[in-house]
């Protein structure tokens, strides 16, 4: 069994940056497709990112250019370098991996793991 774990949350200024971070436990996701999905309140999980086990990543239009997906199979780690922050983007950002490591999905439903999500709040 997979298990992930998020950190990196908090509360930044508009304008400011944070770095997300999941770490896998349990077995190996090197072969997995790991994404980020962000929910706000009153609002439905929405896609952020995804990045392939061979690095090529997909991201939504709204954090393009802002914000990077990242992984290290060797630490089991995927990253989300988010900058230049808005209120927008304030919500719980859930990590997801999922097992056909070769494409990069943009629908919960292609994920088969789940982490149990950290807060990111920006002010303005």
């Amino acid at each position: 069994q997979v298990q992930l774990v998020e950190s990196g949350g908090g509360l930044v200024q508009a304008g400011g940056s944070l770095r997300l971070s999941c770490a896998a436990s349990g077995r190996t996701v090197s072969a997995y497709a790991m994404g980020w999905f962000r929910q706000a309140p009153g609002k439905e999980r929405e896609f952020v990112a995804t990045i392939t086990w061979g690095g090529s990543s997909t991201y939504t239009d709204s954090v393009q250019g802002r914000l990077t997906i990242s992984r290290d199979n060797a630490k089991r780690t995927s990253d989300l370098q988010m900058n230049s922050l808005n209120p927008e983007d304030t919500a719980v950002y859930y990590c997801a991996a999922g097992r056909n490591g070769l494409i990069r999905p943009t629908t919960a439903a292609a994920y088969d793991v789940w982490g149990q999500g950290t807060q990111v709040t920006v002010s303005s």
